[in-house]
């Protein structure tokens, strides 16, 4: 790997803080850093971390409209209205319909889902979708993970009779739409005092405050914490604060009781009897619930996720799974199309941004084409497809990059757009494509910072093996669940050696299982480093070498402890 590696100490000061810290928890000094590297500086506050607990949850109703919204949800159940559940097609939007429309139907019948479909709606609000609210005499709609850029939409809506609840976490125009309540703690009056709560975290605080207002007990609202969870890692939103408490305890349902339509993803995925973590949200039951919208239509997603009958979700979770295999062979073939483009590209090293269109890519794939340039070549990246006369795409971001601003910057190209820091959509007309692509490198050089294009490492410590006791490994267990804000520490240790047996292995040979000793102890660690095979020469010289790396459990040998190799060095080219 040839990233750079990036360790800053903590100051003085710090460090006589972690160091009490440390004392009054009880934990190694080593773990007392990194608690006062995430902002946590007080035992009180290091409980909290360590121990989240639900009744720490912010009062719904301190978030702005969030009275309105309840009031008006209450007056169209009264009045027996036909209330639709309206949400986007990511994995986001179908749990917070999911979740909202589970939570109410326990309680009202007159109700109804809808998710757009990606080419006949295209993103968020439609009026192909408004028009199906009014045909079937929906009063009401509340809409998650998305809305709030929905001005025209709602605007006609409010004509056809149909009054707008909006869920949404998205980052809003100056002029918002004219709904009844929009419930987002990024609007620019937000009085709420969490602001990244995903999609599904704020519909799960619409339903906290209702459950508040007719006397409905919390626990009736736990049951639907798996979808939170779920939806907090795959919407890559940070886990820290409220969405700590919320991912903790989701993850404790997923793994003791998780819902009918979740257990049958859990159970294709091969992960049933296993300790369900962030990451295999985000590498496969995420992606499972992502594929119907991505190939199908994302309303099969919710159909799965509402299901009550276990042999009927595991077909659905079976045809879901087959979305999710035509999804990663499309996604292959288009990522090895876009990568020769980007090679042929002239003046590739001089450019900031990689903007790409192609009207034959598949649109439910194209996001995850610009992840991968994004990752590979280290600038952001706009990935475009044709529908029509339109050209829409995806957008990602490089850590420490705004995607958003950058893409807000050419909006009178554009026929809209939306999303967060590190990722967005966007379309135009075909015709603006290559003035979009000039405006778009142009804001991106004149932004972007040096560290932002090339890769870095950020090592949280340099610790020795001697430090890695069964005590340590059991403490620092207790930092999970781990994401945004609160990322798996990489450890470094310097001035290491081969034990004597590191081989390569794999099916290709393309991994290193690796026995290590440091030169401070007599200590042996394993360790695996995969796709690094090529760094077994620095490996079986018998000279020193440094590692950075995360310690993790051996799966395959009754959860001995392993490092995960992230980068190896010869001891004079370290940074």
């Amino acid at each position: 790997m040839n990233n750079r590696w990036n360790y800053q100490p903590i100051t003085r000061e710090q460090e006589e803080i972690s160091r009490g810290l440390a004392q009054a928890m009880g934990i190694s000094p080593i773990l007392g850093k990194l608690l006062v590297q995430r902002g946590i500086t007080t035992p009180a506050a290091a409980k909290r971390f360590f121990r989240p607990q639900l009744p720490d949850l912010h009062d719904p109703f301190l978030m702005k409209d969030m009275d309105t919204a309840v009031e008006r949800l209450n007056r169209a159940m009264g009045k027996k209205e036909r209330i639709l559940i309206y949400g986007d097609y990511d994995v986001d939007g179908t749990t917070s319909v999911t979740l909202v429309y589970k939570f109410l139907q326990q309680y009202y019948s007159n109700i109804d889902y809808y998710i757009p479909d990606r080419y006949e709606d295209g993103h968020g609000v439609s009026f192909r979708g408004v028009d199906y609210a009014a045909e079937t005499g929906a009063g009401l709609i509340i809409v998650l993970d998305c809305g709030i850029k929905a001005a025209e939409e709602i605007r006609y809506a409010k004509e056809k009779g149909v009054d707008f609840i909006i869920c949404d976490h998205h980052v809003p125009d100056e002029v918002m739409p004219p709904a009844v309540a929009i419930l987002n703690p990024k609007r620019p009056d937000n009085t709420y005092p969490y602001v990244h709560l995903s999609g599904c975290g704020v519909g799960f605080k619409f339903m906290q405050a209702f459950a508040i207002s007719n006397g409905i007990g919390f626990h009736n609202l736990i049951p639907l914490l798996d979808l939170v969870a779920v939806s907090v890692a795959s919407d890559i939103v940070p886990i820290m604060g409220e969405n700590r408490i919320l991912t903790y305890h989701g993850l404790k349902q997923l793994n003791s009781n998780p819902s009918v339509g979740l257990k049958a993803i859990i159970d294709i995925c091969g992960l049933t009897g296993k300790d369900i973590t962030v990451n295999d949200i985000v590498f496969k039951i995420g992606p499972r619930i992502n594929a119907s919208g991505r190939i199908q239509n994302g309303k099969e997603a919710v159909d799965l996720l509402t299901e009550k009958d276990f042999s009927l979700a595991l077909e659905k979770a079976g045809q879901i799974n087959q979305y999710n295999e035509t999804r990663k062979d499309l996604d292959k073939q288009m990522t090895e199309e876009a990568n020769q483009v980007v090679s042929a590209l002239q003046g590739l090293s001089e450019r900031r941004s990689i903007v790409l269109y192609n009207e034959n890519w598949h649109k439910g794939v194209i996001g995850i084409v610009a992840s991968r340039l994004s990752e590979v070549y280290y600038r952001p990246a706009v990935v475009l497809t044709r529908t029509n006369d339109i050209a829409s795409g995806s957008a990602r971001s490089v850590m420490g990059f705004d995607i958003y601003k950058a893409i807000e910057h050419c909006r009178d190209l554009l026929l809209s757009f939306g999303g967060h820091t590190y990722a967005a959509g966007l379309c135009m007309k075909v015709e603006n494509v290559p003035e979009f692509t000039r405006r778009f490198e142009a804001y991106v050089t004149e932004h972007i910072l040096p560290e932002q294009t090339s890769a870095v490492t950020d090592i949280d410590a340099v610790i020795d093996f001697r430090d890695i006791t069964g005590k340590f490994c059991s403490d620092l267990k207790k930092f999970n669940p781990f994401g945004p804000d609160n990322k798996k520490p990489i450890f470094c240790t310097y001035r290491v050696y081969d034990y004597g047996t590191s081989k390569v292995v794999g099916r290709d040979q393309e991994h290193i299982k690796l026995e290590l000793v440091d030169s401070k102890s007599n200590n042996v660690m394993n360790g695996i480093a995969f796709g690094q095979s090529s760094y077994l020469r620095y490996v079986k010289t018998k000279q020193s070498f440094d590692i950075c790396y995360t310690i993790e459990k051996n799966a395959h040998k009754h959860g001995e402890v392993q490092l995960q190799i992230e980068g190896i060095k010869p001891v004079e080219t370290t940074d």
